[in-house]
């Protein structure tokens, strides 16, 4: 059994995770609602990875024999004002996750909880990973621009995006 504390922060996080495929969600039915369908694929493939995520915190809790233990999940933005504003804000937020991710680190050190610290590193690793599909992401939409031939083509493009669990 783990210590309150770390239980406590990990549900948080758990919630975050929740909270970030609601939000993925909501970009998902934006894009379906303008007719891009790439990415709104792109933001189905991303709630899927962040339900997979809040899994792993909701199974370690459970393997440590704590209590799992839901609370409200925030409503997400709703609209935005082009796709350079909605992953732009896909960055954003996954740079505050890593935060999230970092401070759970430091408090599972600070607790001397060897075994919490060793089940973050892989919540470490990805984060790096979805910064950079952020980035990436982020970086193909900019070089679109406004124009919309070139915007269809990288809304084709990231719409073969596949899940990997």
């Amino acid at each position: 059994m783990i210590k309150k504390t770390i239980q406590d922060a990990i549900n948080r996080q758990l919630n975050r995770e929740l909270y970030s495929a609601y939000l993925y969600l909501s970009m998902a039915s934006y894009f379906d609602s303008v007719n891009q369908p790439g990415f709104s694929h792109w933001m189905k493939i991303q709630a899927q990875e962040e339900v997979a995520h809040g899994m792993r915190f909701y199974d370690y809790l459970i393997q440590q024999k704590n209590r799992v233990l839901m609370s409200d999940i925030e409503t997400p933005q709703l609209e935005w004002v082009s796709p350079i504003a909605a992953f732009e804000h896909v960055l954003s937020h996954e740079k505050a996750v890593t935060s999230l991710i970092n401070n759970l680190v430091k408090l599972a050190t600070d607790e001397k909880d060897d075994v919490t610290y060793e089940f973050l590193k892989w919540f470490v690793k990805e984060q790096v990973e979805e910064e950079m599909s952020a980035g990436h992401a982020l970086k193909k939409v900019k070089e679109a621009g406004t124009d919309k031939n070139k915007i269809s083509i990288v809304d084709s493009s990231l719409g073969k995006r596949v899940f990997k669990p």
